[in-house]
């Protein structure tokens, strides 16, 4: 923070960039310009949240009897979540507040990623062709990536804060290396824009696959051959100036649509139906309590709740009997394990539903205190949600109540069934695990002891069947058959055996059968297939269960770029 030498609209500007002790250089520069009648720029005060009560107080003080032209500008970057808002409310009443919206769309990020240059900036580098040509690739990918996030899960696992300052010191680095290198480094500016500048955000394995991905697309030899394709549709321009690239997106970019992040139309799809649903379920959150039956009648809130819970608690089974079920086993194999393993937790949660719901029952009647979790529970019910206590022992999930209670019902019985003699069932329900990585590794550890392969040096083959579950009437003598899983992002073509482009409409076509088998990791055959993550729902992130090997004649980047993924629950 300095005084500057320079006048700007007559005025004397003091330029404060906060952080790393600069607080008191702001605080001398505030006494000094209220004095003078000078003009104070603080920046970035998102990163003094302690400071800015005092700030306030300085303000205040300075409300009256300073200057008249005495003048403050603010700025911060605007907060990830409202947990996270820290401007005073002062600060905030007594200012006049401007805020600039990120753009939205490929066509107005595209030009905001290419404002932050100018023409001396495309003449500054000898080597002019190939800096141009990278320079207009990065702000291709920069828009890409900023904009990707609208998708949700199917766009990035996670959202990242991607910001202007990674743009612009990319070209920097960018421009460092071709001064000093004879040949263009690819692989070296891949690896500093994906792992360092932009890869420095993300901390998920399968977004950084991603970041990779678009770079390895986007910059590479071929761009200066004039045979690269950004997009469908969108070639890399030649060599122009700057406003020919400005002019060069208005006559070129194709319009508006998932294609130019690489995804495919049902994407966008999905993403505007859960944007609904949001709204839907908001609006549903703020309806009177108490709801007409037409006719004058009126069912309470509490009769609502009182019929949900009683038939609830009429269908719930009692609980496994886990000392039963292990006298009546007489090798604890790997499955076995796992079967207990899912039993016990299975017991953790219905004990809990029935525990909650009983203790609700007699505060309904008036036999108990309503406390404030049995609230809770009663409002969860109405609103057709799933009860934070029952989400703490449960497994991921997006569904509403009665789906998820309808999805727990199904998971008993598959459980009951398989545990009835504790053989494995012909087709395994894969979703209806709580932890479906033990019943993979299961499979390893068996073959493992079977054949006296070592563990760590095995891994799991896919190979997806033409079958349905009905068309399997016992287990492989190795491994299992599983079902259950649909596909996100594309879909799997029966007939020839591999992924395909998704059909319009179709968001997660279900897949056949697939049988899984443990092999030595050496034997396994890693050409030609796509790398597909399997998750529990369609939150992705972290509930991330394993990779599955599927074949595909296309290049794999094409499903990276487009999301592809295995879900065992939509």
């Amino acid at each position: 923070g300095k005084k500057l030498g320079y006048t700007f609209n007559n005025r004397n500007l003091h330029n404060v960039s906060l952080g790393q002790g600069q607080e008191v250089v702001a605080e001398q520069a505030l006494d000094l310009a209220a004095k003078e009648g000078h003009w104070v720029i603080l920046q970035n005060i998102h990163l003094v949240a302690k400071w800015l009560s005092s700030l306030e107080k300085k303000l205040e003080q300075h409300g009256e009897g300073s200057h008249q032209d005495f003048r403050v500008f603010i700025s911060a970057e605007p907060a990830p979540s409202p947990d996270s808002h820290i401007i005073p409310q002062g600060i905030l009443e007594n200012s006049i507040k401007i805020t600039n919206e990120p753009p939205t769309g490929m066509h107005a990020n595209l030009h905001k990623a290419l404002d932050n240059f100018s023409q001396d900036t495309l003449e500054m580098c000898t080597r002019e062709n190939e800096f141009k040509s990278i320079l207009f690739a990065l702000c291709y990918f920069h828009a890409v990536v900023a904009e990707r996030r609208k998708f949700g899960p199917q766009g990035w696992n996670r959202p990242y804060p991607f910001n202007i300052g990674d743009l612009t010191i990319s070209v920097n680095v960018l421009y460092n290396y071709l001064e000093a290198s004879s040949k263009v480094p690819y692989d070296d500016l891949r690896y500093l824009f994906g792992e360092i500048m932009y890869g420095g955000h993300i901390t998920d394995d399968w977004d950084r696959r991603l970041c990779k991905t678009y770079l390895e697309e986007f910059i590479k030899p071929e761009m200066l051959e004039g045979e690269l394709l950004l997009a469908p549709g969108f070639p890399l321009p030649g060599n122009m100036d700057y406003n020919g690239y400005h002019q060069y997106i208005d006559d070129a970019l194709p319009p508006e649509s998932p294609y130019l992040y690489g995804l495919h139309p049902n994407a966008e799809i999905g993403f505007l139906t859960q944007t609904s649903e949001k709204l839907f379920r908001t609006m549903l959150e703020m309806q009177p309590r108490d709801t007409s039956m037409g006719e004058g009648g009126v069912v309470t809130r509490e009769e609502t709740v009182k019929a949900l819970l009683e038939e609830m608690l009429e269908k719930l089974m009692d609980e496994f009997n886990i000392a039963e079920l292990m006298a009546k086993v007489e090798e604890r194999t790997p499955y076995v394990v796992v079967a207990f393993q899912e039993c016990e937790r299975m017991n953790v949660l219905t004990g809990e539903i029935k525990r909650s719901l009983k203790e609700l029952d007699l505060g309904l009647k008036g036999e108990l205190t309503m406390t404030s979790d049995m609230e809770n529970l009663q409002n969860a019910l109405f609103l057709e949600t799933v009860p934070e206590s029952w989400i703490k022992r449960a497994y991921p999930s997006t569904a509403s109540l009665g789906t998820w209670f309808a999805d727990l019902l199904a998971r008993i019985k598959e459980l009951e069934a398989w545990t009835g003699d504790f053989s494995l069932p012909s087709a395994v329900w894969l979703a209806g695990f709580f932890n479906p990585q033990s019943f993979l590794t299961a499979i390893m550890q068996s073959t493992a002891r079977k054949n006296e392969w070592p563990l760590d040096k095995m891994t799991l083959q896919c190979d997806v069947t033409k079958k349905n579950r009905e068309d399997f009437a016992s287990p492989p003598r190795e491994g299992a058959y599983v079902h259950g899983l649909f596909m996100e992002g594309a879909r799997w073509d029966v007939q020839t055996g591999i992924i395909t482009d998704a059909r319009l409409k179709e968001l997660t076509p279900a897949m056949p059968v697939i049988f899984i088998k443990a092999i030595p990791a050496d034997k396994q055959d890693t050409r030609s297939v796509y790398p597909c993550p399997v998750y529990k729902t369609r939150q992705r992130g972290p509930t991330y269960v394993w990779t599955f090997n599927l074949k595909t004649r296309e290049n794999p980047s094409k499903w990276v770029l487009a999301g592809v993924a295995l879900l065992l629950q939509i």
